[in-house]
């Protein structure tokens, strides 16, 4: 398996932008049948580079995300990232996870701090780290892994010294050895330029930031999501989510277009990649990467 940092190399060199996508471990049986009979083969349409899995709440899918990073692997030769994080591990144990990735050939960690289990605040385990950039630093310092980390364009939810100090903590995080940044979702292109800018032109940050995008299935989920992780909606997205109300199929019609238009002005822009949330669910994905010509 490739090391991402050079996929984002070598697209460059090609003048194509990388095209990722997240998943996240069924949390059934038949949702895992389902998963990779059904949702793998659908989303290879958009002929990823990458995809990465995610780490539940308090590392609660651990032993989950490894296994279906190495099936992922095994069974469609796609390199994959495993989610990796701070909350309820010590340093050992995130040495004994990571060292079980790297004995499956598993050689891309995303390394965050974590979400708490529902109801909870985050608390450092004795003997783990507080903050995502020790746990960057740590494992740099394992050695033969590509390493990511999280960036937010508006700033994390839990940073009360706003989104410039946010970002000066993901400037450590980068100077702590993360090959890349994957952000937060986001509906407004200005907050990620914003971002990008006071980051590479303020801060040094030489390394792929790579937006990430949510085309939105319904108007429930759309504020699910803004209510966990702080997203600010635009005005005129929000008057037409309402004009739909609770119709599913015309909300995620906008939401390909809307998510089609977002990517367009991002590769205006000059990204090096886009990062797709697909709640392992095929059609939003694969059509906005098939409008945007990419496959």
């Amino acid at each position: 398996m490739k090391f991402i940092r050079d996929i984002y190399e070598q697209r460059r060199a090609e003048g194509r932008p990388v095209i990722s996508l997240e998943f996240f471990p069924p949390k059934t049986a038949e949702g895992e049948r389902a998963f990779f009979s059904k949702s793998i083969p659908a989303l290879l349409a958009a002929r990823p580079d990458y995809c990465s899995v995610t780490y539940g709440a308090g590392g609660s899918t651990r032993d989950k995300t490894i296994e279906i990073v190495d099936r992922i692997q095994r069974e469609h030769g796609l390199t994959t990232m495993m989610h990796l994080t701070c909350v309820n591990s010590t340093a050992e144990q995130l040495r004994t996870v990571a060292e079980e990735a790297r004995a499956r050939g598993i050689r891309n960690l995303l390394a965050l701090r974590g979400d708490p289990p529902a109801g909870d605040e985050f608390r450092k385990t004795e003997g783990g780290f507080e903050f995502s950039r020790e746990l960057v630093a740590f494992l740099r310092g394992l050695g033969g892994f590509s390493i990511g980390t999280a960036g937010f364009p508006e700033g994390h939810i839990a940073c009360k010294a706003g989104k410039i100090v946010d970002w000066g903590y993901l400037r450590e995080k980068i100077a702590a050895g993360a090959d890349f940044v994957l952000t937060q979702l986001f509906f407004d292109n200005e907050d990620f330029y914003e971002f990008h800018d006071h980051l590479t032109k303020k801060l040094g940050a030489t390394v792929p930031i790579i937006p990430g995008l949510l085309p939105v299935l319904s108007r429930g989920q759309t504020k699910k999501f803004v209510a966990l992780c702080g997203a600010a909606l635009p005005k005129p997205f929000v008057s037409r989510l309402d004009e739909l109300g609770d119709d599913d199929e015309a909300v995620t019609q906008f939401g390909i277009e809307y998510a089609t238009r977002q990517c367009e002005g991002l590769l205006k822009f000059g990204v090096r990649g886009l990062h797709f949330y697909t709640l392992n669910k095929a059609r939003s994905t694969v059509e906005v990467v098939k409008n945007l010509g990419l496959v």
